[in-house]
């Protein structure tokens, strides 16, 4: 009888390797914009939830003081709405949609802004008690950042 050889292969050929790179960078430049997208997204989504938590304790607060609470201009100054008693905000809330070293600051104003900025990330109107996202328009709809 005669011997039969068998070839075992023990790597992977250079046409394997690179079709498996192929199939990888075509999955990758389908995900990665859209992860972009995600992050804002995610920026905006946070920012519009502590806006309403702001905007319902300002309310709460005015209804049981019959007054606006002390909001100051400055960094994370929300006066009495923000304290560990557990009736209001326990931390200031940020701005995720602004970021940076100024997610926090608050500044006075009488409407939101028109263009995105990173200046500030609350406005308040001490008038009226009403309380704008920095950054968004007046229907809370998130401005385009700029390039």
């Amino acid at each position: 009888m005669a011997q039969v050889k068998v070839r075992v292969r023990a790597a992977f050929t250079l046409v394997e390797i690179l079709i498996v790179v192929v199939i990888l960078s075509l999955l990758a430049a389908i995900v990665v914009p859209q992860m972009v997208g995600a992050q804002e997204e995610s920026q905006v989504n946070a920012t519009l939830y502590d806006l309403n938590k702001i905007r319902q304790h300002v309310v709460v607060y005015r209804s049981r003081e019959d007054a606006f609470p002390t909001i100051e201009e400055g960094d994370g100054t929300w006066g009495q709405i923000v304290n560990d008693d557990g009736n209001y905000l326990m931390a200031p809330p940020v701005n995720a949609y602004v970021g940076g070293d100024n997610r926090r600051v608050i500044v006075y104003g009488g409407g939101p802004d028109t263009t995105f900025q990173t200046d500030h990330a609350w406005i308040f109107d001490a008038t009226t008690g009403r309380v704008w996202a920095g950054g968004f328009d007046d229907q809370d709809i998130p401005l385009p950042k700029l390039p």
